[in-house]
């Protein structure tokens, strides 16, 4: 089987062609913007009509999108998730090859939902930021594209090569620094936003059975499990052996105050002189330079909760996760560790 990977220098699709490396039966090419890509070729600039002649070419049977934008402006995204994904989609449908596209969607797509539920396929969407509508769009371009294709909707992936700049990698980089300091206390914002992770690895397996499976339409690919990113820190904590306190600043974004609620390593409380701030769900301005931008308490517009119902990942693609998130965190701080 002809892959072609899109993206496969990304967070996503560096661990999406490792696994399909790992497939005898996959020969595989990656297209990409990198100098490293066995094609280079820029979705957002480059013309449908170029792809499809480099398909016709090449012929594969299956095209995998793990190419996008998680930062930056409505524009900057727009072209990234959006612009990128049409001219996929253009170019499969002049082209003669038949591919099958797997697009790698995302839980932002669903935006906010009542805390405690599952959110399936069929919830709809209300992204709550730029992130997600683009995403959403790119979606809803590729279902109404009538190609034979399939919409992963990835939750929060984590892992090894967490970005520094997600929950977690801001996390484990705020204990590395702790603890190489000598810092009793760590002083953490926005905790209680609650996630659904997945293992980056999971997300992997779950891309290679989607492009072999006749699956079409949205899949969500989750763990099914909402976790607090408070007890994900005290998990972290425990990991690395950090043993200091944990003390949560919670409230509006922006606001310094006392702590709202302290989680010690050791599972006691005692009273800590502040030694380091950092955020974790959203970024707090520095109380000494007020002026700027207040920023969403949840950048991925996912407000407080996101859980999601993977009934479907395991019903059409033979899809469960494996990889337990202290296992997840363990190599998130590994190689946080190793900037020590």
């Amino acid at each position: 089987m002809r892959v072609l990977l899109i993206g496969a220098n990304g967070y996503l699709g560096r661990f999406v062609a490792d696994r399909l490396l790992a497939d005898p039966a996959v020969q595989l090419t990656a297209l990409g913007r990198g100098d490293d890509a066995d094609v280079r070729f820029d979705l957002a600039t480059g013309s449908p009509g170029a792809l499809t002649r480099f398909l016709d070419a090449v012929h594969p049977g299956v095209v995998i999108n793990c190419a996008g934008a998680t930062r930056g402006g409505a524009r900057e995204l727009t072209r990234h998730n959006t612009v990128a994904v049409a001219t996929v989609c253009e170019a499969l449908r002049r082209s003669g090859c038949g591919a099958r596209l797997v697009q790698i969607g995302c839980g932002s797509e669903y935006g906010p939902s009542q805390p405690g539920s599952s959110t399936a396929e069929d919830a709809v969407p209300r992204p709550g930021g730029p992130y997600g509508v683009s995403k959403l769009a790119a979606t809803e371009l590729v279902l109404g594209s009538g190609l034979d294709a399939v919409v992963l909707r990835v939750f929060s992936p984590v892992g090894p090569g967490t970005p520094a700049g997600s929950p977690l990698g801001r996390l484990a980089e705020a204990m590395r620094r702790a603890m190489q300091s000598g810092d009793a206390e760590l002083k953490l914002g926005g905790l209680g936003a609650q996630r659904d992770f997945v293992d980056v690895r999971d997300v992997a397996r779950a891309v290679h059975a989607a492009s072999l499976s006749a699956a079409q339409g949205v899949i969500n690919i989750g763990s099914g499990r909402a976790v607090r990113l408070r007890d994900a820190a005290s998990v972290l904590a425990r990991v690395a052996g950090y043993g200091g306190a944990l003390n949560e600043l919670d409230g509006p974004p922006g606001l310094h105050h006392a702590p709202h609620a302290t989680t010690h390593a050791h599972h006691t409380t005692h009273a800590v002189q502040p030694h380091l701030r950092s955020t974790i769900g959203h970024p707090r301005p520095d109380p000494d330079h007020p002026a700027g931008p207040v920023a969403h308490p949840y950048p991925d517009g996912c407000g407080s909760w996101q859980q999601a119902d993977v009934r479907t990942a395991r019903d059409r693609l033979g899809w469960r996760p494996r990889i337990n998130l202290e296992e997840s965190l363990a190599d998130i701080w590994m190689e946080a560790a190793c900037r020590i």
